[in-house]
């Protein structure tokens, strides 16, 4: 089950905790049962002290049955409360997912993946974590309540002093969560710049160790990371334990103060009621506590539900069509036919950075035909991925027109569209499972061959039986999906830049020519221009603007490109004929 919740912390637990209502509510009638029980508890064992031997058989009989009602409170709330707890950290994280899932590309990349991994994981953990020591919460307060309910009719005036107390150690309890939480919330952003120097350490581990200057100023941004975290750690759990401490003084100060006014004050006071005060107040330290101590979690747990409303703020406004949840009938577009993908004065603006100009594409007019390879060029920084992307329906313009066979698409039949394509990344994602039901492992089998990496993979119930591969032949196995898949448009961004040589030919000279001859539509970000014979049409692209469209004839040589290796013994490959790739 998902959820809908509020951007806010407040609405987001109520919306999480509104489906179970009821389940609550039984709790909170158990755990009062039990903090009931135990005050009754505490006042028989009192009447028990200061009792004749007449009244032992009644005391026993209340006495087990106390027993017996406090064992079901307890177990009872404890229970219900645990299974809420984890209920709610399950549907928090099910409808992050779908959020994210059903979150527009850009939206996604704004937000950084340093900062959305740890609110995915350290938050949800830390909420999870509230789900436990809520159910200890709840029988704590119960108790509490309860004692102080019996504190109440045995003495009006006494309970005064332990009013006093309370509303002491409630006051000390405020301004040690309002100073703590602001100092985890520091402590959390830190936390969100941490994972920041860890991807920096691991990802550029190769850079960092041929760099001694950036390994020592990354090894020192490490630290103080770590520092900083810790420092404000420490301020905030010191504020907690010294706030608890003060509390468990309060305590013994009332205890005091009660046997100063039996001596001094009221010494005609009830020793019955006396040592009842005194001890229910020494059983009530345990809960109290027991609420206390979970301050700190309760601290780190809003902490982390600000996070977590800051992410379903910003994911808030799922794209149109985006439906998580298992593929419905005519989502696959294998063996489909197009007729024509255009843009029609498309453009598309990236925020501009703080002290900067963001980057505007367009505006752009680019048609592409059923069955054509177009290669689209530019210098680093053009635009070529960003016009790619708005080809795809990833990137929705911001003026203009994505057209398929001269229709618009709109929200509602854009991913419908996308469907269409299967799609090649500079920076893709790997996935194990081959796409389509149905895949046959013989058909991957001859791919792999074709493709020269069948000797270091295979495929194995529908997946394949490793991705621990060179960055090369990483993208050799995506190539495999988009045989596998039968989509009508092959998408390749900058595929052939990790091969080596002469595996770079096998793929523009062999493998697009196979796949045009099926009657593929290819788009290929490429720099090879030895190889732009291959294309129909060349689409350059210069700043956010297309500067040319023509046949790669006329397409001038520009400086820079690659050239055939003139290394003496250069490897040869002499791909031997494979059988031709078919659609499953």
């Amino acid at each position: 089950m998902t959820a809908s919740f509020s951007s806010r912390p407040a609405g987001l637990v109520l919306g999480l905790v509104r489906p179970y209502a009821g389940v609550i509510l039984a709790c909170a009638v158990l755990g009062a049962l039990g903090g009931l029980s135990v005050a009754g508890l505490l006042a028989l064992v009192n009447r028990g002290l200061h009792g004749t031997a007449a009244d032992g058989s009644g005391l026993l009989a209340a006495f087990v049955g106390l027993c017996l009602l406090t064992l079901v409170g307890s177990i009872g709330s404890d229970i219900g409360a645990n299974v809420v707890g984890q209920r709610v950290v399950a549907t928090l994280r099910k409808t992050l997912a779908d959020r994210i899932l059903a979150a527009p590309i850009d939206a996604l990349e704004r937000y950084r993946l340093h900062r959305l991994i740890p609110v995915l994981t350290r938050d949800v953990d830390t909420i999870s974590d509230v789900a436990f020591a809520l159910s200890t919460l709840a029988v704590a307060l119960t108790v509490t309540a309860g004692c102080l309910a019996y504190l109440a009719v045995l003495s009006p005036a006494l309970f005064g002093f332990v009013v006093l107390a309370v509303t002491l150690g409630v006051c000390a309890q405020t301004y040690a969560q309002m100073r703590g939480v602001a100092g985890f919330v520091a402590a959390r952003a830190g936390e969100d710049r941490l994972q920041a120097q860890y991807r920096a350490i691991t990802e550029g581990a190769k850079e960092l160790r041929l760099h001694r200057g950036r390994r020592h100023r990354h090894a020192a941004l490490l630290r103080d990371a770590i520092d900083d975290i810790r420092d404000r750690q420490i301020h905030a759990i010191v504020l907690f334990v010294t706030a608890r401490a003060f509390g468990t003084v309060l305590f013994f100060a009332v205890v005091g103060a009660t046997l100063a006014l039996r001596h001094f004050v009221w010494p005609e006071m009830d020793a019955a009621t006396v040592s009842g005060f005194v001890l229910v107040l020494l059983y009530m330290r345990g809960p109290v506590d027991q609420v206390i101590g979970t301050l700190p979690v309760m601290g780190r747990a809003l902490v982390a539900l600000r996070r977590v409303a800051d992410l379903s703020e910003r994911f808030a406004t799922p794209e149109p069509g985006l439906v998580p949840g298992p593929a419905v009938g005519g989502v696959d577009s294998g063996g489909r036919t197009i007729r024509s993908i255009a843009l029609r004065g498309a453009t598309y603006a990236f925020p501009a950075a703080e002290g900067g100009k963001g980057f505007v594409l367009g505006p752009v007019d680019l048609r592409v035909e059923a069955g054509e390879t177009v290669f689209v060029v530019g210098e680093n920084g053009s635009g070529k991925t960003t016009l790619i992307k708005l080809l795809l329906a990833l990137y929705v313009p911001d003026s203009g027109d994505l057209v398929l066979d001269g229709t618009a698409v709109t929200a509602a039949t854009r991913d419908e569209y996308r469907q269409l394509f299967t799609t090649i990344f500079s920076d893709y994602h790997l996935f194990e499972d081959l796409a389509g039901p149905g895949t046959l492992p013989e058909q991957a089998a001859r791919y792999l061959e074709r493709l020269e990496i069948a000797g270091k993979v295979g495929v194995r119930d529908g997946a394949l039986t490793t991705l621990d591969l060179s960055t090369g032949q990483r993208k050799r196995l995506a190539l495999l999906n988009a045989w596998l898949e039968g989509r009508p448009v092959l998408v390749f961004d900058e595929w052939a830049a990790d091969q080596d040589p002469a595996f770079r030919r096998i793929f523009y000279a062999e493998l697009l020519p196979d796949l045009k001859r099926l009657g593929k539509t290819i788009v290929v970000i490429s720099h090879d221009d030895r190889y732009f014979d291959a294309a129909d049409r060349i689409v350059r692209i210069e700043a956010g603007r297309i500067v040319a469209d023509e046949p790669p004839g006329q397409h001038a040589e520009r400086p820079g490109a690659d050239r055939p290796s003139t290394v003496p013994g250069s490897p040869r490959r002499h791909g031997a004929p494979s059988p031709e790739p078919t659609r499953p």
